[in-house]
C-alpha cells in the first residue's frame, strides 16, 4: 500500500489521511502540512485523477467550489478567534506541482514580515516551507480541534442545492 502522501485524495477516500478534518459534499476540507501561517487548509476533490478544476461536470465544479467557500470561511473564523492579527484569507487553485484537484486557503496576518504581507504566500523562504517548528504535528492539536468545529458547523448548517 502506497504512503497517504503519494495519493492523498485515495488515502482520504479510504479514511487514512491524517490532515482530513471533515468530508464535505464534493472535497475533502484538510489541514495543511505546513502551519507557519497557523490555520492553513485546503479543499481536496474527492475524484481520484482529477487534475483541475475543469475536469469535473460543471455542476461538480460548483460543488467543489461551494466547499472551497466553506473552508475559507470556516478558516476566517477560527483564526479571527484565535489571533486578534488575522488579516483574511487568500484562496488559491494552481495545481503546478500536485497533479490533483486542491484548493490552498491561507489565513494572512498582520504579524507577517512588511516585505511579504501583501505578497503571495509562494514568496516565503524555502526554509519556512521545511522548517519542524511549523510542520503539522501534536502542537497544532487545539488549532485542528477549532477548525473542525468550524467546518462542522457550516456543513451540518447549509445543503446546497444545484440546479445545473
Amino acid at each position: 500500500m502506497i504512503g497517504w502522501r503519494e495519493d492523498r485524495v485515495q488515502a482520504a477516500n479510504q479514511g487514512r489521511n491524517p490532515t482530513v478534518l471533515a468530508e464535505l459534499t464534493a472535497s475533502y476540507a484538510v489541514i495543511g502540512d505546513v502551519q507557519f501561517l497557523p490555520g492553513y487548509a485546503l479543499a481536496l476533490t474527492k475524484v481520484p485523477g482529477v487534475d483541475r478544476l475543469s475536469d469535473l461536470p460543471r455542476s461538480e465544479r460548483l460543488r467543489y467550489l461551494a466547499d472551497v467557500d466553506l473552508v475559507a470561511d470556516a478558516v476566517e473564523v477560527a483564526c479571527r478567534r484565535l489571533d486578534p492579527a488575522f488579516r483574511r484569507v487568500n484562496v488559491e487553485i494552481l495545481g503546478n506541482t500536485d497533479a490533483f484537484l486542491h484548493c490552498h486557503i491561507w489565513p494572512r496576518y498582520e504579524w507577517e514580515p512588511p516585505t511579504i504581507v501583501g505578497k503571495p504566500v509562494w514568496l516565503y523562504p524555502a526554509e519556512r516551507w521545511r522548517d519542524p517548528a511549523t510542520a503539522l504535528g501534536p502542537g497544532h492539536d487545539e488549532l485542528r480541534a477549532v477548525l473542525t468545529a468550524e467546518v462542522d458547523s457550516r456543513r451540518d448548517a447549509v445543503e446546497f442545492r444545484f440546479n445545473v
